[in-house]
């Protein structure tokens, strides 16, 4: 039985063509909204709009209402827990991009504090990796000697981080993925 022969039960109607204005709204949306966050916004008053808006782009005021003292115990062992071993990893990964110990130890606790208060996932660990390091150590070391400029090649790290965080943010604010990782 070929093709040609083959009848299909349920035919499936092929969509009209949209205005170009109107399609390419349709794909952006689709591109950079994919489980489409606004749809609790509509009929809703103009201060509920803000609140939920709020709440989707710094998701702690979303869930702290909500926090109780067994989440903080929980949380706090955790937390305890994941430092002990994130503490030495921060200054070692510092060592290995030739910066000094204390980038580690800011490394080490101002990410997962941030990603506290702005992140989606309850799940998700957040921290200092050594092939971001080792990269940080290779391109900056073409440029600039860390013994003999310690200054510029600290300033240099800095700086490409800075962008590399600007650019993480911009991903998260239009949140090209899904939210609910």
């Amino acid at each position: 039985m070929g093709n040609a022969d083959y009848e299909c039960p349920h035919p499936v109607a092929i969509p009209p063509s949209k205005p170009l204005f109107q399609s390419l709204e349709s794909s952006l949306k689709e591109t950079f909204f994919p489980d489409d966050p606004f749809r609790h916004f509509k009929n809703q008053r103009l201060s509920r709009k803000l609140v939920l808006g709020l709440q989707y782009f710094v998701p702690i005021l979303e869930w702290a209402p909500r926090y109780t003292f067994e989440f903080f115990k929980a949380d706090l062992i955790a937390g305890i827990t994941i430092a002990s071993l994130a503490v030495p990893q921060g200054i070692s990964y510092a060592n290995l991009a030739n910066l000094p110990p204390i980038i580690g130890l800011y490394s080490s606790f101002v990410p997962p504090l941030v990603y506290a208060m702005l992140g989606s996932s309850r799940d998700l660990a957040v921290g200092t990796v050594a092939v971001a390091s080792l990269l940080i150590s290779s391109m900056l070391g073409k440029e600039v000697n860390p013994n003999e400029n310690p200054k510029l090649y600290l300033q240099l790290a800095l700086t490409a981080t800075f962008f590399a965080g600007v650019l993480q943010a911009s991903l998260g604010f239009l949140r090209s993925a899904d939210r609910n990782v």
